[in-house]
């Protein structure tokens, strides 16, 4: 990994997924890296914005990408949608889009070069793992890993572009060195249901009890996300989705950040897991780990 970055949160971290930040940075402080926030910064817009006013969701991210532009330093966020709506709006302005977000950014003083690389957290830690592998001083040997991309990590490929969209294995890659073993669901790939959670309710509860009846199913003793917004579809939601898969029991779900704070020995105010709705206990007791609970 780099040592310095220019850290993105997103509007989740800062609020219901707070613990995906705090854990973010105390993995970051114990691996020798600086996550510097960018100052200013504002939502990317989450798709939604970008649905009813394109053009003023562009115009947002331009402002995000030349604040960063600013530290000189590459755009590291923990957030899927947020890499991808950042990623989208840097291709979109160089293909055509930079004159006119500029002549609007000039009257904040600021302006887009398309200098800046936005990296999802997920890929630094995937592409160094061999850097921080010594690192990891509680091995989680025992844990069942049920991995789970969800969509914006890995799609549209052409913006994304980090790894094969039909079968990715950075978190497989992450999982093996934090010492657990990957349990492969059906639906690591599909939908969550986040974004369509309140247009289409039942649609979405279906897609997020979907999968956690294939990770109970496998025996897993998680579900792992590098997206925030698929942990809060698949936490949050969980109670209520179960309900359309006739009763299959709870599956804890973790940030990718905390099971590497885990494997890393950090402590359980740093990881955040007492935030979760669903009772994160029985993963750690798995793990052998149950003392870092509190």
């Amino acid at each position: 990994m780099q040592k310095k970055y220019a850290f993105f949160p997103g509007c989740v971290l800062h609020a219901a997924a707070n613990e995906a930040e705090t854990s973010a940075v105390a993995v970051a402080e114990r691996l020798g890296v600086t996550l510097e926030e960018i100052p200013g910064w504002t939502c990317c817009g989450a798709s939604h914005v970008q649905d009813i006013d394109p053009e003023t969701a562009l115009l947002a991210n331009a402002r995000n990408l030349a604040l960063a532009e600013r530290m000189g330093l590459t755009i590291v966020t923990p957030c899927s949608t947020c890499a991808l709506m950042l990623r989208k709006t840097r291709a979109t302005l160089l293909d055509g889009k930079k004159d006119w977000a500029n002549e609007r950014l000039a009257k904040a003083g600021l302006k887009f070069e398309g200098t800046v690389e936005i990296r999802h957290l997920l890929w630094e830690l995937a592409d160094s793992c061999d850097e921080w592998a010594d690192k990891v001083s509680h091995p989680q040997t025992g844990l069942r890993v049920a991995p789970f991309y969800g969509c914006h990590t890995v799609r549209p490929p052409k913006i994304m572009d980090y790894e094969n969209h039909l079968n990715p294995q950075s978190l497989e890659r992450i999982i093996k060195a934090c010492g657990a073993s990957s349990v492969t669901i059906p639906e690591r790939l599909k939908c969550c249901g986040f974004h369509a959670v309140f247009p289409a309710e039942t649609t979405a509860h279906r897609m997020t009890a979907s999968a956690v009846s294939s990770a109970a199913k496998a025996e897993a003793d998680c579900l792992l996300t590098p997206c925030p917004l698929c942990h809060m579809q698949l936490d949050m939601y969980q109670p209520d989705a179960l309900s359309y898969s006739c009763g299959d029991k709870p599956v804890p779900v973790l940030h990718l950040t905390q099971l590497l704070a885990m494997a890393l020995g950090l402590e359980a105010k740093a990881i955040g897991l007492s935030r979760h709705i669903i009772d994160t206990k029985p993963l750690l007791a798995a793990a052998g780990r149950s003392a870092i609970q509190g």
